[in-house]
């Protein structure tokens, strides 16, 4: 059986049994665990502030530069300074973007993506193309971007709710925003 009904949690062991057949990924929260554990050990031994990005989830420690860390916000986190997208500014914890336009393929004809809607097994149907989220940790602000893209449109008001900074892509290119994330520069 797929899903999260094939992880077995025994509380009092402190253990986690997955059955047979099934695979547990990692991947994106072992990511941010690692920027902010790295940050926290970085900044720790040199005295210095630091930034770590492992590839998008950013954590951040220490005494920041003036002005704040300038991170580029965009679909794919390796695309260039040219690539719509908008720079903010942070200053502390961690700023995580989660999106559906990069790790995309076609299957039997159909769009799919990777971020998987627990409920249903297959690819979440969602409104957003991008989510990014800053907050008090790399973690936190993974966590929050994912289920920004599986909540769709209750994203917003959950993540306001939340008092989490956010900006929310739609696939046309217009972006929502949420809990103090700083406005877009107009247009020259």
């Amino acid at each position: 059986m797929p899903g999260w009904r094939s992880v077995e949690l025994d509380p009092a062991a402190g253990q986690a049994r997955l059955r047979d057949g099934a695979r547990l990924d990692l991947g994106a929260t072992a990511k941010a665990w690692a920027a902010d554990r790295c940050a926290e050990l970085i900044a720790g031994q040199v005295g210095v502030g630091v930034l770590v990005s492992l590839g998008g989830d950013i954590a951040v420690a220490g005494p920041a530069p003036g002005g704040g860390w300038q991170v580029r916000v965009t679909d794919d986190h390796a695309a260039g300074p040219d690539a719509p997208g908008q720079t903010v500014a942070i200053t502390e914890g961690g700023l995580a973007t989660s999106s559906i336009t990069v790790r995309a393929w076609r299957s039997g004809g159909q769009p799919v993506h990777h971020i998987i809607d627990p409920a249903t097994g297959g690819p979440a149907r969602t409104c957003w193309r991008t989510v990014s989220v800053a907050a008090g940790t790399c973690v936190d602000a993974n966590t929050a971007s994912t289920a920004a893209i599986i909540r769709a449109e209750g994203a917003p008001g959950w993540l306001a709710g939340a008092g989490l900074p956010a900006r929310l892509v739609r696939p046309d290119g217009t972006a929502v925003t949420t809990a103090g994330w700083p406005a877009e520069p107009a247009a020259a």
